[in-house]
């Protein structure tokens, strides 16, 4: 009798165990569904002085006016690309004028980036932790803090102060995702609870990478 009090507990907790690992693997993959199908946008001001910050944000209004009219709004993330591709020195033109017209001389750095970043929220939606493409725009020394938004889908047209992403923006990520995935980054499943749970993919990201 005595050994079987102590092998249901046992029995218990492996199983719990087994499930919460099952949950975590799932949500990690989860994540590298989401980073194949978008590509993060960075701006990288040179310091964190008032001056740089407010340039920072003028590069960002020129290169984003230029992509609006050349970005595809529906697609793949290999279309995008494509576009950044063929556009990259076009862009980093337009940024060295930008900062020239402002009276700096700053270089600009314009190069795409896989890299590692911390759970974040845009509007409603969540963006779990993880590596991800990002298209860097790089100022300066680039020592400042960096503006960003998601290109493609085209999330970055979307003020990120809204509390609610527009419908028609969320579709197009509901285009490119799984079910799951969607559901994920705009938190539509009933009773969900991704935000909490992707907190604790850092730890899974490095060790399963």
């Amino acid at each position: 009798m005595g050994k079987k009090i102590i092998i249901i507990p046992i029995v218990f907790l492996i199983a719990v165990l087994g499930i919460r690992t099952y949950n975590k693997i799932e949500e990690y993959k989860i994540q590298k569904e989401i980073s194949s199908k978008i590509i993060r946008f960075h701006v990288r001001a040179n310091s964190d002085s008032e001056e740089d910050q407010k340039l920072k944000l003028k590069v960002r209004d020129e290169v984003m006016a230029y992509l609006d009219e050349r970005l595809p709004k529906s697609g793949s993330v290999k279309d995008a690309k494509a576009v950044l591709n063929d556009n990259i020195e076009e862009i980093g033109q337009i940024a060295l004028a930008t900062i020239h017209k402002e009276g700096y001389n700053y270089s600009v750095s314009v190069y795409f980036e896989k890299s590692y970043f911390p759970i974040k929220t845009y509007g409603d939606m969540v963006f779990p932790a993880g590596k991800y493409e990002a298209f860097r725009i790089d100022i300066g020394d680039s020592e400042g803090k960096n503006w960003w938004c998601v290109l493609f889908p085209p999330l970055c047209f979307v003020d990120s102060t809204y509390a609610v992403v527009p419908e028609d923006t969320k579709d197009e990520f509901r285009n490119v995702l799984s079910n799951e995935a969607y559901f994920a980054i705009t938190m539509s499943e009933p009773d969900n609870n991704y935000v909490i749970r992707f907190k604790y993919l850092t730890f899974l990201n490095k060790l399963l990478d």
